[in-house]
């Protein structure tokens, strides 16, 4: 992982800030290994449920579904927050729709282009609180913040907003993904700094 040292912002967060976290007004960059290069014309957002595949959607579909913008402060484990950060994308309520069962599907394996995995429990990611997002700023999501597309799950820690998103996985069990599997937390709630196994 690389990435710049936080530049602090003096100014009132209103308490918007969780214990330990440094804001910052850079948007660093972490990324483990290659930083996978992903087409668009190549790019397809899948939904799993064990072995079948209950929605598949291609750039040009996943572009005509309502496009929402996301206002958010955002939380990275390695202690700083950016503010009002501006994001577009679709709901994954939208993506879900149809084809969510409350009665089996409890969590979700988020998996990306490259390989990255990360694990959510389903009442996290419905409700209005998760994206799949491909602006920034009003821009295009740059490569090395996740382009084209990326989840977006800015109550939790930022390693849970997955990176080159290719889709969820639905299931019944908790199970971990790649920095779940060396000690982060299984859930990452930054207001309680559960950054590691024993937080």
């Amino acid at each position: 992982m690389f990435f710049k040292k936080p530049y602090k912002v003096e100014k009132d967060e209103d308490n918007r800030v969780p214990p330990g976290q440094t804001v910052t007004e850079q948007f660093p960059v972490l990324t483990d290994g290659v930083t996978p290069e992903v087409n668009t014309s190549d790019w397809v957002f899948e939904i799993k449920y064990q072995e079948d595949t209950l929605r598949s959607i291609n750039w040009k579909e996943f572009n005509s579904l309502k496009q929402m913008p996301v206002t958010t402060d955002i939380h990275c484990v390695t202690r700083w927050s950016k503010l009002d950060t501006e994001w577009e994308g679709v709901s994954v309520d939208t993506l879900l729709d149809g084809i969510f069962d409350d009665t089996k599907h409890k969590y979700v394996m988020a998996f990306c282009y490259g390989g990255y995995t990360t694990n959510l429990p389903i009442e996290d990611i419905i409700g209005g609180k998760a994206h799949v997002v491909t602006k920034y700023d009003s821009k295009d999501l740059e490569r090395e913040h996740g382009g084209p597309a990326r989840l977006l799950v800015p109550h939790l820690y930022l390693w849970k907003s997955a990176k080159w998103i290719k889709g969820l996985h639905l299931g019944e069990s908790d199970s971990p993904g790649y920095w779940e599997q060396y000690g982060y937390h299984m859930y990452g709630d930054p207001w309680k700094e559960q950054r590691f196994w024993n937080d």
